[in-house]
């Protein structure tokens, strides 16, 4: 899926700053930083988003040179967090009582446990 179909511009707030890091003395006049904004609540679906990551989220990149290369990681990361909130949830464990053959193995596991800490013992008189 496209970030274009899943994130509509009208969504998405877009701030430039400069940032550290690489770049050498660029960095000192160029807006390289990246903070993305994304309204959750104009989305499509967006109950399930708003549960998990709240109304807006906000996600940062500085790691490149470039703010193109920048905007794209931000793009893709916002992508990233917005299509693992919108996963199910793992199907919870349900509780069961233990097998006959399981409850067999434990006894006998801690009978032979049990023998073994006895031989350990001094021999009583």
């Amino acid at each position: 899926m496209d970030s274009t179909d899943l994130l509509p511009e009208r969504a998405l707030t877009w701030r430039f700053s400069r940032s550290s890091g690489p770049g050498g003395q660029g960095v000192n006049t160029t807006d390289s930083r990246v903070e993305l904004v994304v309204d959750l609540t104009a989305l499509p679906d967006h109950d399930r988003l708003v549960e998990r990551l709240g109304p807006v989220l906000h996600v940062t990149a500085s790691e490149h040179r470039s703010q193109l290369r920048n905007r794209e990681a931000a793009l893709a990361r916002a992508v990233e967090r917005i299509e693992h909130a919108r996963r199910p949830d793992p199907p919870s464990r349900r509780a069961r009582r233990p097998s006959r053959g399981a409850k067999l193995r434990r006894l006998e596991d801690k009978r032979r446990r049990s023998d073994r800490k006895a031989l350990r013992r001094a021999p009583s008189e």
